[in-house]
């Protein structure tokens, strides 16, 4: 029954979603200032009244990269059409488009839920997180501390970029620091080493001597 002909059509959206998911992954993920900026693209067309705007907002257009939003609609109407005809015993006739119009507007409802929440999950797969974009950042260390850099261990920390994404690294302390940050503790990241990022203590005696160096 879950391969029965009737379920072809569902079969092929659910491909069809899955595929546009890949796509996102594989090419590094969406472009961070074009999903933070998704919500003015409402704006771009004057002519749009009211009413159409409010329509175009229900259904996600606006609120996240198109390709993520299709692959998001795509999917959920593939698995929600795929159930209902399992769970309703392949209804035939009527009733099947019945379960086409259904599964469409519940996909659709879902999927504009859902798509801004996945583009900034997504947005992560585009960041490098091996650059120098998160000095000067501040974050949370969720380690137990934060071992100096001459110890040969490694802490981690939270931290939030200036795209307001979350990134766990790894840190260490310089040397010459005093305080050693603790789990929950904030940090300033100052530097980024081969294998980790240099952080400090959110300190104003920690950071006069980042300063000063």
């Amino acid at each position: 029954m879950l391969f029965h002909p009737t379920n072809l059509p569902y079969i092929i959206f659910l491909g069809l979603g899955v595929s546009l998911f890949l796509l996102v992954i594989f090419s590094g993920g969406l472009d961070n200032e074009a999903e933070l900026d998704a919500d003015a693209d409402l704006d771009v067309d004057a002519n749009l009244n009211f009413g159409s705007l409010e329509i175009l907002g229900w259904l996600g257009i606006g609120k996240a990269p198109l390709i993520l939003l299709l692959a998001t609609d795509f999917s959920l109407w593939g698995v929600t059409g795929w159930i209902l005809n399992v769970v309703l015993g392949i209804p035939t006739g009527i009733f099947s488009g019945f379960v086409l119009i259904g599964s469409m507007v519940v996909s659709l409802f879902f999927g504009s839920l859902l798509s801004h929440p996945l583009g900034k999950m997504f947005a992560s797969f585009g960041e490098d997180t091996s650059s120098d974009r998160l000095i000067g950042c501040l974050g949370t260390v969720n380690s137990s501390f934060i071992p100096t850099e001459n110890q040969g261990k490694i802490g981690q920390v939270d931290v939030i970029d200036s795209a307001q994404n979350l990134v766990t690294i790894d840190a260490t302390l310089p040397q010459w620091a005093t305080i050693i940050p603790r789990r929950g503790q904030e940090v300033i990241v100052i530097d980024r080493q081969p294998h980790s990022y240099l952080v400090i203590a959110n300190e104003i005696a920690e950071r006069e001597r980042w300063l000063a160096k």
